[in-house]
């Protein structure tokens, strides 16, 4: 299949020629494996290749009914838990043992027809919001190779930027698919706690904060996944509401009229001057649309809720790296992963469970203050993050003095974290361009269970404002 007729597709456009018999899914896993081939070298999204693998799950595959039948898929190599692959973290700690089984997640992708045939780069252990891995080695984003394509899901953004996948796993514990989304120009939605399972391997993961799905370059293919992998697991310690109907289904139905609360405030640290203007350009395009719109910030108390935060993170980081050494057998030391993640790691291990336990009280309260912010209002637009893509190389996590408060790292997170914190459902969507070129995300966050009403106001801004025609031109 050539690259310009696979590219052309999304998901579910790809796997309706599968189902119509007009393409097999070899011939999309070759299409995808031979723009892997052509663009990785520039990019570095992809780190491992299940080529065989998939050929033999693709070969094997019967056209069915499925929305994504023999649709090429990319897992994140965090939590991309896949039969016969390594999940190693980013990190040289963990060794590149095939996984025994598939995560739920997986699993219910797999069902939905897609075919796993590689993983995608990640920053060590997914802690900042850039990807630059010791093991790996940058990835950079295909709008711009020498800039970022985020983190920490930033090798799965920029293959689907550069057109390898049309969709590509992700996970998100403080920013981490929306923030790849608006730096590789790709819809990103981060769903409601409980919405997709962790299990079977992890019950939950630092009280709450990490969400699993995907990034992807239609509205649609966003919602249709999730109407693939979503749903309670017996035994998952959170269950989020049941939606009323198909998120795909649900963006039939052009959204209400909203009310729609923005900011062009900084949460914390500066606001560049041209997400300002398009946080700006947005809300004018949602009033055009016939929402009611006013200016409103949330202040966080962030002297309380950032330290809590950075506790509960560190702490988990201390729970992966010790579970690793009791795996391998081997006592950590400095050396065994980058300096970022050792002294984040030497906080967590210095954190009395007494003190784990008042931290996620503080995030508790924190979130239950943030969705009151919503009792009056139906959706909140911020930017989704502070700056533009970083330079490649700009924060050196193995510089002995790094730390993941670094104020540049804050600032462009901005306030992706007061989701995580709360559990509610964020999207971020590709609407805006800066001078250079670059994509400027605009994040949109609602009320818990409330996706789709996020998906529909998605939809009709995809309409209204398209950017599918806008791709990364790479040699």
């Amino acid at each position: 299949m050539e690259f310009e007729a696979y590219a052309a597709r999304d998901g579910l456009g790809l796997g309706e020629l599968v189902r119509r018999r007009e393409v097999s899914a070899l011939e999309l896993l070759e299409a995808a494996i031979a723009r892997t081939e052509a663009v990785n070298p520039q990019i570095n999204a992809i780190v491992y290749r299940a080529y065989d693998q998939a050929r033999a799950a693709a070969t094997a595959f019967a056209s069915a009914e499925q929305p994504f039948a023999g649709v090429p898929l990319l897992l994140k190599d965090i939590l991309g838990d896949c039969v016969g692959m390594p999940t190693r973290l980013g990190s040289a700690s963990i060794p590149p043992i095939p996984w025994p089984a598939d995560s739920y997640l997986v699993a219910r992708l797999k069902r939905a027809g897609f075919i796993p045939f590689g993983k995608t780069n990640v920053p060590e252990f997914g802690l900042p919001p850039f990807t630059e891995s010791k093991l790996y080695g940058p990835a950079r984003n295909p709008w711009d190779l020498s800039r970022t394509p985020g983190g920490s899901s930033g090798g799965s953004a920029a293959a689907v930027a550069a057109g390898v996948v049309p969709v590509a796993h992700a996970n998100d514990g403080g920013g981490s698919i929306r923030i790849p989304a608006a730096c590789c120009g790709l819809v990103g939605l981060k769903p409601t706690r409980g919405r997709n399972s962790l299990g079977p391997f992890i019950g939950d993961l630092m009280s709450g904060l990490v969400a699993e799905h995907v990034v992807s370059r239609t509205v649609r293919d966003t919602a249709a996944a999730l109407d693939a992998t979503a749903g309670h697991m017996t035994g998952d310690p959170y269950a989020a509401p049941p939606p009323a109907q198909s998120f795909l289904a649900a963006l039939g139905t052009p959204p209400r009229k909203l009310r729609i609360a923005f900011t062009t405030k900084p949460s914390i640290g500066p606001l560049d001057p041209e997400v300002i203007a398009a946080t700006e350009a947005t809300a004018k395009l949602c009033a055009e649309l016939g929402h009611e719109v006013e200016e409103a910030a949330y202040v966080l108390d962030t002297a309380t809720a950032a330290p809590a935060f950075f506790a509960v993170y560190a702490a988990g980081l201390a729970s992966t790296i010790d579970t690793v050494a009791r795996l391998t057998g081997r006592t950590p030391a400095p050396g065994d992963v980058e300096a970022m993640s050792w002294n984040f790691y030497e906080s967590g291990r210095a954190i009395t469970a007494s003190q784990y336990l008042s931290a996620v009280t503080v995030l508790q309260q924190a979130g239950r203050s943030f969705a009151t912010f919503f009792e009056h209002r139906d959706v909140w637009l911020t930017p989704t993050v502070g700056q533009l893509p970083f330079p490649v190389g700009l924060i050196d996590t193995n510089d002995p003095k790094a730390t993941l408060g670094d104020p540049r790292i804050v600032g462009f997170a901005h306030c992706n974290g007061l989701y995580n914190v709360s559990g509610q459902p964020a999207i971020s969507l590709p609407l805006q361009v800066s001078s250079s070129g670059l994509p400027i995300g605009m994040m949109f966050g609602g009320r818990s269970g409330e996706e789709a009403l996020l998906l529909q106001l998605a939809a009709q801004l995809e309409v209204a404002q398209p950017w599918s025609g806008r791709r990364p031109k790479l040699d």
